[in-house]
């Protein structure tokens, strides 16, 4: 089940952060819950995605996105990612999420999220994200500007192009193989 209750407390504490630059790092604080766990008494693959979610909420809430997304009648969503699991995240363990953007292209923007368990991380992501509206993808330099950034895209990091250079070649849609039917 969606942690509902979890975003609303993450949009209400976002509300009461100082804004933040659309480039900055935005870090919300969490604890590894019972319904968070899996038989391998470990957080969930899945639900740690869905803690990203919340990591993502703050963020957006914090540069102005969610205001500039109903202002202009715009959705959110996710077009791709690539997690790296490293630490398993225990219950009841206290962990942090840091989420922040690295870069747009034409069509997409690159969001860079961490767990960190103290100083040791045990999740990062790279999400390639899209704003969309009745027309389809919005260009994310009009994004930003409806956040107050003007400008072009950060360099990307090195790894970042990697993966967008690599995903690139990736065919889609895929080919059938027939077991479908």
């Amino acid at each position: 089940m969606y942690p509902i209750i979890r975003v609303f407390k993450e949009v209400f504490k976002a509300k009461r952060m100082a804004p933040l630059h659309p480039l900055g790092s935005h870090v919300s604080h969490h604890r590894c819950w019972p319904q968070d766990i899996d038989t391998y008494m470990e957080m969930n693959n899945g639900r740690i995605l869905t803690m990203l979610d919340l990591g993502r909420i703050g963020l957006a809430q914090r540069v102005g996105l969610l205001d500039a997304l109903r202002k202009n009648s715009w959705g959110l969503t996710m077009a791709g990612a690539s997690i790296r699991y490293r630490k398993r995240i225990r219950p009841f363990v206290k962990f942090r999420i840091v989420s922040k953007a690295v870069g747009w292209s034409e069509r997409f923007f690159y969001l860079e999220h961490t767990i960190w368990i103290g100083d040791q991380c045990a999740v990062q992501a790279l999400f390639r994200a899209a704003v969309t509206d009745t027309n389809g993808i919005v260009n994310p330099a009009r994004v930003f500007a409806a956040v107050g950034l003007d400008q072009p895209s950060p360099e990307k990091p090195a790894w970042v192009q990697a993966w967008i250079d690599a995903d690139n070649t990736r065919p889609w849609p895929p080919e059938d193989d027939g077991t479908s039917q």
